[in-house]
């Protein structure tokens, strides 16, 4: 049987925000004054109406507090920052180490002071992930990539890095289509480096990443009149992610390309929030859950909104991440090429986070 507890904080974290933004959304962004009539915003609404509904209903199954079945409660204060203790549940104090640990330099440190974003769909990481677009059947978006510390100032830990951190990342985001024989769609090329900084529940980056997209030639071939463009982006970054409790984050970046190329614009925008257990999960995993908001200039500041949600395995010295889940994107292409294009997306998949 599924943990409940985690469920119950899942539900209780991410309810309020789905509902808040369905009720933003029950309206046409152009006609404020009346329901919305665009069939592809109408499916988004259907999937957020569904997600707040199961949500809601698992907030009445949790056990309200100060009940004697809270099943996280917990007097176990985890040794460190202060500031973890008062959301912590029972398995986190194994989470922690005994004494804290010395700061200094390391080469090739484990663990990230600045963690990919969980619904971010532009984000170095493995995954494979089918889903369905309305308008033209099934798709396969898959990415392989990641990121990697090279030198920190801090502590040892990889779990609860503290310090500085120097980052590199790389990533092969890449469409498939399964129903043209498997042919390669398009192909987005990331790589970068990142400054990190965590302090407490505080965590930053600033840095500078490029992108460059390309048309798969089966497709150009089966498509003879498409208008290929050499989409590129060079572009400095900066964001924030804050710990608002130990299991959930909000978090927001800017990125302007000094260099934007074929239909590129300058400036890009990015937030959202996220659950995700802090604690190694062992066999029994947890759940997860995330709503990526991505506005860019290149759509005129229209936005893609990306949410997921699954479960999720983290292990206990690497605090790596695997997950599976369902995914609903509606918004501005994903693949960069298709730089005039939106699309809705609802699947499904596996992710593998560092």
């Amino acid at each position: 049987m599924l943990p409940k507890r985690g469920l119950c904080r899942l539900a209780s974290a991410v309810s309020e925000t789905i509902l808040l933004q369905f009720r933003t959304w029950n309206y046409c962004p152009a006609v404020r004054s009346g329901p919305c009539e665009n069939p592809a915003i109408g499916v988004g609404l259907r999937c957020w109406r569904t997600i707040a509904v199961i949500f809601a209903g698992l907030i009445f199954a949790c056990p309200r507090q100060g009940s004697a079945q809270m099943p996280w409660s917990s007097t176990v204060e985890p040794p460190g920052d202060p500031w973890l203790v008062s959301a912590a549940p029972t398995r986190l104090d194994t989470a922690f180490p005994d004494e804290p640990a010395q700061d200094g330099w390391q080469v090739l440190p484990e663990g990230l002071m600045y963690r990919s974003y969980l619904a971010g769909e532009k984000e170095p990481r493995f995954q494979f992930v089918p889903l369905v677009e309305k308008d033209r059947g099934l798709i396969w978006e898959a990415a392989l990539g990641g990121r990697a510390g090279i030198l920190r100032y801090g502590n040892t830990d990889a779990v609860h890095p503290q310090g500085w951190q120097f980052d590199i990342e790389g990533a092969v985001l890449a469409r498939v289509d399964p129903e043209e024989e498997s042919d390669l769609e398009a192909a987005d090329f990331r790589a970068g480096f990142l400054s990190t900084w965590r302090s407490g529940p505080d965590a930053f980056k600033a840095g500078y990443y490029h992108l460059s997209s390309h048309v798969g030639d089966e497709f150009l071939i089966k498509n003879p009149g498409f208008n290929r463009l050499n989409y590129v982006r060079d572009a400095l970054i900066a964001g924030w992610t804050h710990d608002w409790t130990p299991d959930f984050q909000i978090y927001g970046e800017v990125a302007y390309a000094f260099n934007a190329e074929d239909g590129a614009l300058p400036w890009e925008f990015q937030y959202g929030l996220q659950y995700s257990p802090i604690a190694p999960t062992g066999w029994d995993g947890a759940p997860f859950g995330g709503i990526n908001i991505h506005t860019r200039e290149d759509f005129d500041w229209e936005t893609g909104v990306n949410v997921v949600a699954g479960w999720l395995w983290r292990g206990a010295t690497s605090n790596h991440i695997f997950r599976v889940g369902l995914q609903f994107y509606h918004g501005p292409s994903i693949q960069y090429s298709f730089v005039d294009q939106k699309e809705t997306l609802i699947g499904g998949g596996l992710w593998f986070d560092y």
